[in-house]
């Protein structure tokens, strides 16, 4: 350690007594390592939270995170670019690499097919190890492995006989999930990668929230160990076998309100967490929170460090020159900087891109353009990252829960709750899948609800309801960067909420109405909801509380059920005073 804090000597000025990060534009620390022969430089491309989208569809970035509103996103553009990057360096003496959520949350080409397009276009554009994320673990830990190992799917087979799925050329790494059988990482906790003469040891961890992100059932079997304890003792590990310069690739991270390049008042956990995790780690490329920065925190020893991220969907790319002394095998950090780069639309498509987004299509095309609805304005579900907020689309989703859940032979629900994070799309006038203007195509609804849950109707008493609602907000580690998860409701179902308030009485009280009619705390009702939040996901452990539960149709069929029955589809009103 004395090495490495010897060598920073000349940058204490830039130092923090606190954990607050450094402002930036694009690029922290000094120069480059020009003319010393025992300094190489090492390209580190990354991005994260790609969750599948092969297609250029998406929209640009938030307005305050890219004035211009540059038309970004698709894998055939992103492909291109991290070519041109590494070409830049030289390809030998380039990374790739990714920090979580590339599966998962997908849009229909991808989601469709257990997200094997999502891994081919990833193999294809030459990725070398990523994290684990908390949407890895969507479909449980034995279909991540399948991911990772290949073979074809256990219940929908092979979509190509002629050539079964042969899994993540790439690394999945997963430090901190652990198997309860044997008490080892469920993927490799570490990847060493030696470049221009050089070791670089990545450490990959999801953050340690994920079981409360995802189906319980499907990660029964392992543990989701502290972030910072973990990194900790992997760097310990990495060290011994002679590695000195160490990356930490974590699937959480904050907010800021600057542009893409820079960072401005990021938030927690990922400040803390930079702040804390050993001096041994030289970078931290993280995730989770789909926010662009570039940052500079003061690690333990209170020497800078920069920690980024790349927004999300493949709409950016951070490229981090990392400076290595080959006699001691270090990071020079002063020398090292870092730029975020947006993924353009203004460069070739790369060919080969193309061609797996057009192979998947010839299966995806006949069934995502087939028309199951329609719409008479457009109905918003992206909440741009923030899911404290209540959206026209979550609502309608509730809506759609109910009508799954209500009447005799269905569960006799009264209302419906929905998680937001669990809507992924919106609902928008310029056709997506071929449909005309107003109609929705049903790979339109697979975009909403890309997630394969299952309806359920439980009983609640009126207070029950009423502490669910009061887990909506939780400043607790497990929650992260979201303490406020907001739950649609259905309509009929009212309430005030008050953000002023102390924690566990922000429902105001005595606004809780059904169709009008004053909740009664001591009352039970059926409501209809997730198998998700029935088992306590997000945190909402007040679903487990729950009594006479009933199991109702796929949450997807139910969806295209209720647009086909519901035609001219409006954007609900507000339900929720406060929000």
């Amino acid at each position: 350690m004395a090495l490495k804090r010897r060598r920073l000597a000349g940058v204490g000025a830039l130092a923090l007594a606190a954990a607050v990060a450094v402002p930036t534009s694009g690029a922290v620390a000094g120069p480059p390592a020009a003319g010393n022969p025992n300094l190489v430089t090492v390209q580190v491309l990354s991005f994260n939270d790609y969750h599948g989208h092969l297609e250029a569809t998406d929209t640009p970035l938030a307005l305050g995170l890219d004035p211009s509103q540059t038309k970004v996103g698709g894998v055939e553009y992103l492909s291109t670019r991290l070519s041109q990057l590494r070409a830049k360096a030289g390809a030998a003496n380039s990374l790739t690499v990714a920090a979580g959520d590339l599966i998962g949350g997908s849009p229909f080409l991808s989601g469709m097919f257990h997200d094997e397009p999502s891994v081919e276009s990833l193999n294809t554009l030459g990725l070398d190890v990523s994290s684990v994320g908390n949407h890895e673990f969507d479909e449980g830990t034995t279909e991540l492995l399948r991911m990772q190992q290949g073979g074809c799917h256990p219940v929908d087979g092979c979509y190509f006989p002629d050539q079964p799925y042969a899994g993540a050329d790439f690394q999945w790494l997963a430090a901190n999930v652990v198997r309860k059988d044997n008490g080892q990482s469920l993927l490799p906790a570490t990847s060493v990668k030696t470049v221009n003469g050089v070791k670089i040891g990545f450490i990959g961890m999801t953050l340690k929230a994920t079981p409360t992100l995802v189906s319980p059932a499907g990660v029964a079997t392992v543990d989701f160990k502290d972030e910072v304890e973990t990194a900790n003792l992997q760097a310990q590990a990495l060290k011994k076998q002679g590695v000195k310069a160490i990356v930490v690739l974590i699937h959480e991270g904050g907010y800021q309100a600057g542009t893409y390049g820079q960072c401005l008042g990021v938030s927690e956990p990922i400040s803390t967490i930079a702040t804390q995790m050993t001096p041994e780690v030289d970078l931290i490329i993280s995730g989770h929170t789909h926010q662009p920065y570039v940052c500079s925190f003061p690690d333990p020893a209170g020497n800078p460090r920069l920690v980024t991220s790349a927004a999300d969907y493949g709409r950016a790319i951070t490229e981090t020159s990392l400076v290595v002394n080959t006699r001691s095998g270090e990071v020079m950090r002063d020398r090292t900087t870092a730029v975020n780069h947006l993924n353009a639309r203004d460069v070739a498509k790369d060919p080969a891109q193309t061609a797996v987004i057009a192979k998947w299509n010839t299966l995806a095309g006949p069934v995502k353009g087939r028309v199951i609805g329609s719409h008479v304005e457009e109905i918003l579900g992206d909440a741009s990252g923030n899911r404290g907020i209540e959206t026209p689309m979550v609502d309608l989703v509730a809506d759609a829960i109910l009508h799954g859940t209500a009447g005799p032979t269905k569960g006799n629900a009264q209302l419906a709750l929905m998680n937001l994070g669990g809507v992924r799309a919106s609902l928008k006038f310029p056709p997506k899948y071929g449909e005309q203007v107003g109609e929705i195509a049903f790979g339109e609804a697979y975009d909403i609800a890309p997630f394969n849950n299952i309806l359920v109707t439980l009983d609640l008493t009126g207070d029950q309801l009423r502490q669910i609602l009061e887990q909506q907000y939780q400043p607790v580690p497990a929650r992260g960067s979201r303490p406020m998860l907001f739950l649609g409701v259905s309509a009929g179902f009212t309430y005030a909420w008050d953000a002023t308030a102390p924690q566990g009485s922000r429902v105001v009280a005595g606004s809780m109405q059904l169709n009008g009619t004053p909740i009664d705390m001591a009352a039970t009702y059926r409501v209809g909801t997730l198998n998700f939040l029935a088992d306590g996901g997000d945190l909402f452990t007040g679903f487990t509380g729950g009594t006479n539960r009933l199991g109702g149709p796929e949450d997807l069929a139910n969806l295209v059920d209720y647009f086909r029955t519901h035609p001219d589809l409006k954007a609900p009103l507000s339900r929720v005073d406060g929000l």
